[in-house]
């Protein structure tokens, strides 16, 4: 009523112009606010920790959305997560944790998609995402809610000590978001109490969680710990069999103490013989393989064509580490022009070889083999999909790039890496170039005739990379 009164108190009659050039600019402006809406998904997107993610989200009606200034936020408006305006991506006031993690999805922008994909994913990244999309004075956005997960390690079960009558059994795992639920249970799924549970969280984000039990002489003694995400269908579960007698109190808690630590005594020992057996046998068939099938130690350099703009290579091609800016160099076929790899310049169809990679300094790089068919441009999943072999560290993680990935041992990982490539077989091993110990050794997989080169990754500025001699 109040607009009404103003227009009939105005000069404005329904003839004249001015009436007329008011109703156009209203009914355009109607016009332009029903251009287009923002669409994101209704249910929450899950991700997995150290894996990427795409955020989907598009524009409806479809239509190019080139032209357009796309935003994706967190709960606050500045900085952003990503930003693409005027054809190309703005980087200025972008979140620091989000810095080279993120990638607007430009292969969809004429058909009304705008989706962002995310890089290694952290806990951190859970929460609202705001898609947001101008075109000129108008605007649209969405919501969409990212959960995060990660599944841990399996639960390591082990006797502890005489508590309550009975024998506290502690079950322990790391690696988990978020916090994680501990089930006991025995071999026929019957749930079993908990004596106590803790949960501390890692500095990476990530939960390690205790749980015990307390199992008496009369009490069922097969029994699983089973750890599991209670949103997700995310589990790991571990089983201890039957506990002997002699482990259960009488009259004497010390007898106790003693069995347990005799039964202790003998599986270390019991295992200790089996870990030798194993490397005698390891060594023996290396023995074997290197009188029956020679193995050649080749001279490995680096090929600048295939170097993504923002490392550098040396000039004997041997040292690989990132600049301090992107390079200004031609964008031929064979250059990666989104993941931070190389490849080497020697390529094999046949034999057995070896090479092997010095690592200084950083956290973030990946050695292994790729097949010269690997894209080149565009992102690459670095998978055996996509024709890569490797090892990687990430933060302070070590695993093999299997698909779901291999989480390694620390203890397994030197900073002097073998590589080592039996083309016939189709296989590839990692070794300690120091003391020859196995690190990882993928599945066979027929190379069927193509060329295989050495493959290179760097993610951080504090690593370099080095081919040894």
């Amino acid at each position: 009523m109040k607009v009404l009164s103003v227009c009939h108190s105005s000069r404005f009659t329904p003839a004249s112009p001015g009436f007329i050039i008011y109703f156009i600019i209203v009914y355009v402006h109607k016009l332009e606010s029903a251009q287009f809406k923002v669409v994101g998904p209704d249910q929450p997107v899950t991700a997995i920790v150290g894996e990427e993610i795409v955020l989907p989200c598009h524009l409806s009606p479809r239509m190019s959305a080139e032209n357009m200034e796309v935003t994706w936020f967190r709960s606050q408006l500045s900085p952003f997560v990503h930003r693409y305006s005027d054809g190309k991506d703005q980087h200025e006031q972008q979140m620091p944790e989000y810095q080279r993690r993120t990638e607007l999805l430009k292969g969809g922008l004429t058909n009304g998609s705008v989706a962002l994909r995310i890089f290694n994913i952290r806990p951190s990244d859970e929460g609202q995402f705001s898609c947001f999309v101008q075109d000129g004075s108008f605007y649209e956005e969405a919501l969409l809610e990212l959960k995060v997960a990660a599944s841990g390690s399996a639960p390591h079960i082990s006797v502890e000590a005489y508590q309550d009558g009975g024998i506290q059994v502690v079950c322990r795992s790391a690696g988990w978001y978020p916090e994680p639920e501990v089930l006991w249970r025995d071999l026929k799924g019957q749930y079993l109490p908990l004596s106590s549970q803790t949960n501390s969280r890692e500095a990476s984000g990530l939960y390690e969680t205790q749980s015990s039990i307390v199992i008496t002489e009369n009490s069922n003694q097969n029994l699983s710990c089973l750890v599991r995400n209670a949103h997700l269908s995310l589990k790991k579960e571990s089983t201890l069999f039957y506990i002997s007698d002699p482990f259960f109190p009488r009259a004497n808690p010390w007898m106790v103490a003693l069995s347990v630590i005799l039964v202790v005594l003998s599986g270390f020992i019991g295992l200790t013989v089996y870990l030798f057996k194993i490397k005698v046998k390891q060594a023996a068939e290396l023995r074997w393989r290197r009188f029956a099938v020679p193995i050649e130690e080749v001279n490995v350099t680096l090929d600048p064509n295939t170097a993504h703009p923002e490392l550098l290579v040396s000039e004997d091609q041997k040292n690989l580490r990132w600049g301090d800016a992107p390079q200004d160099l031609p964008d031929n076929p064979e250059r990666f022009d989104t993941r931070f790899c190389v490849l080497g310049c020697e390529g094999f169809t046949s034999g057995r070889h070896y090479w092997e990679v010095e690592v200084q300094g950083g956290k973030f790089w990946a050695v292994g083999i790729a097949r010269e068919s690997v894209r080149r441009k565009g992102w690459i999943s670095r998978k055996l999909d996509e024709g890569i072999c490797a090892v990687e560290r990430r933060g302070s993680h070590y695993q093999a790039l299997t698909s779901p990935r291999t989480p390694l041992p620390l203890s397994l990982v030197s900073r002097k890496i073998r590589v080592s490539l039996d083309y016939e077989r189709g296989q590839v091993a990692f070794f300690d170039a120091v003391n020859e110990a196995e690190i990882y050794t993928f599945p066979p997989a027929p190379f069927t005739g193509e060329i295989i080169r050495p493959w290179l990754w760097v993610w951080d500025r504090q690593t370099q990379l080095r081919l040894c001699p």
